[in-house]
C-alpha cells in the first residue's frame, strides 16, 4: 500500500515508511468502527457489519491503502458461529420434514444462477470460457479462486466479482428488508449480555465451543469449518438446553466489525477507474441472482409454507455468516437459513469441479493466470 498515491493520509502519515501495514490495518478499523456506529445511530440493519463493510468499501474504491485484519477473521468467526448455534432450539427437530422442498430446490437454483451469470459474464463481459465459468459459481470465494487458477482462468477476476456477489447482496437484501418491512435497524445486540451475565460454567461451555469447533469441522472435512464447527456444538448445547444464553454482546459487536471490515477491504487497490467495468457487471450479477432468488422463494413459499422473506435469506448467494446473521438480526428461523447456506456451499463445491472437468474441452483458456490474489475468505 504507496501511501504518496493518498496525498491526505500521505500529509497525516508523512514521516511513515511508504509500507506501513499496520497504519493501514488501524485505520481500517477506526473506519469500520466509525462505519459501524454511524449505521447503528441512523438504523441500519446488521449496523455493526454493514456499516463498515460500506465504509470501508467506498474508501477502497476511491483509492484509500487500507488494509483488512483477515488474520483476525479466524478468532473473531467461531464467536459468530457460537452466536448462530444459540439460535437452534428444541423444535427444530421437529421441523426438519418441512425443510425437504427447500432442499430439493436447491441443485436447479444453483444451476440456473451459476448458468445465467456465466452467460453474462460471456456475453456482456467478453471473459474467457473459464473465467467466467468460476466467477458465476454461487458460492464458495477461496474454492473458486484456487480451482480457477488450476484452470487457468483470470484469479483477480473471479476474487474481484465473488467479493461484489457477496457485498452487492448484503447490501441490497439487508436494505431491502428494512424498507419493506419498515421497521428500524434488525440487531443482535437489542438485549444486552455481559461477561457477568453468564455463569461460569456457560461462558467455559461456550468458549470451548469457540475453541473446538474449528478443530472438529476440519477434521470432519466439513466446509467453513470456522464457523460451522462452533455453531453446530452450539447449537446442540443451546438444543439440550444446557446453556441459554448468547455470547457477551460486546464480543459479537467486536466480531462483527472486524468482518464487515475485512469485507470492505476486500477492495483495496480495486479502483473504479481500472475495474469500474468489472465491478458494474458483477453487482448486475448479483442483482440478476436476487431476481432468480426471490422466485425460487415464491416456489417454496408454495410447496412448504415457508414464509417468501425466510426463504430469501436462505437461498441468496451471500455468505453463509451474514446470511445467517441477517436471519438472527431479523427474528427469522435461523437455523433453517444457516442449514440451507452450508447446503448451497457443500452442492457448490461438489458440483464444480465435476461440470468443469466434463466441459472443460469446449472451454478453452484464453487468458494467463494472475498470481496477484489479494482476496481474503468467504
Amino acid at each position: 500500500m504507496e501511501w504518496r498515491y493518498f496525498p491526505g493520509l500521505a500529509r497525516l502519515f508523512g514521516h511513515l515508511p511508504a509500507r506501513v501495514h499496520w497504519a493501514g490495518l488501524a485505520l481500517a478499523l477506526v473506519l469500520g468502527t466509525f462505519g459501524g456506529a454511524t449505521a447503528s445511530f441512523v438504523g441500519l440493519p446488521l449496523p455493526w457489519m454493514l456499516g463498515p463493510m460500506l465504509a470501508c468499501g467506498v474508501a477502497c474504491l476511491l483509492g484509500a491503502p487500507l488494509v483488512g485484519p483477515a488474520g483476525a477473521r479466524p478468532v473473531v468467526v467461531p464467536v459468530l458461529g457460537v452466536m448462530l448455534g444459540s439460535g437452534f432450539t428444541p423444535e427444530i427437530v421437529a421441523q426438519l420434514p418441512g425443510w425437504a422442498g427447500t432442499f430439493a430446490l436447491l441443485p436447479p437454483f444453483a444451476l440456473i444462477a451459476g448458468a445465467t451469470g456465466w452467460v453474462m459474464y460471456r456475453v456482456i463481459g467478453g471473459y474467457d470460457a473459464r473465467t467466467a465459468f468460476f466467477c458465476a459459481a454461487p458460492g464458495g470465494l477461496n474454492e473458486m479462486i484456487i480451482m480457477g487458477a488450476e484452470a487457468g482462468a483470470n484469479e483477480r477476476r473471479i476474487a474481484l466479482t465473488h467479493a461484489v456477489r457477496v457485498f452487492t447482496v448484503i447490501s441490497l437484501v439487508a436494505v431491502a428488508f428494512a424498507l419493506i418491512e419498515g421497521t428500524r435497524a434488525g440487531d443482535l445486540t437489542r438485549t444486552y449480555v455481559g461477561f457477568a451475565d453468564l455463569s461460569w460454567t456457560a461462558g467455559v461451555a461456550l468458549l470451548l465451543c469457540a475453541v473446538v469447533g474449528p478443530w472438529l469441522a476440519r477434521r470432519a472435512r466439513l466446509p467453513a469449518a470456522q464457523l460451522l464447527g462452533p455453531m453446530v456444538l452450539s447449537a446442540a448445547l443451546h438444543m439440550s438446553g444446557l446453556v441459554v444464553d448468547p455470547p457477551p454482546t460486546l464480543l459479537v459487536v467486536i466480531a462483527q466489525i472486524v468482518i464487515g471490515t475485512v469485507l470492505g477491504c476486500r477492495f483495496a487497490g480495486a479502483t473504479l477507474r481500472e475495474t469500474g467495468r468489472d465491478i458494474a457487471l458483477a453487482g448486475a450479477v448479483a442483482l440478476v441472482m436476487l431476481v432468480i432468488t426471490a422466485a425460487f422463494a415464491v416456489a417454496v413459499l408454495m410447496l412448504t409454507n415457508v414464509p417468501w422473506s425466510q426463504a430469501v435469506l436462505a437461498y441468496a448467494p451471500g455468505g453463509l455468516a451474514e446470511m445467517s446473521l441477517l436471519a438472527l438480526a431479523k427474528n427469522q428461523d435461523v437455523a433453517y437459513v444457516a442449514t440451507a447456506h452450508i447446503a448451497r456451499i457443500v452442492l457448490v463445491l461438489f458440483a464444480v469441479r465435476p461440470i468443469f472437468a466434463l466441459l472443460a474441452d469446449k472451454m478453452p483458456p484464453q487468458e494467463p493466470p494472475n498470481p496477484r490474489n489479494t482476496a481474503t475468505p468467504e
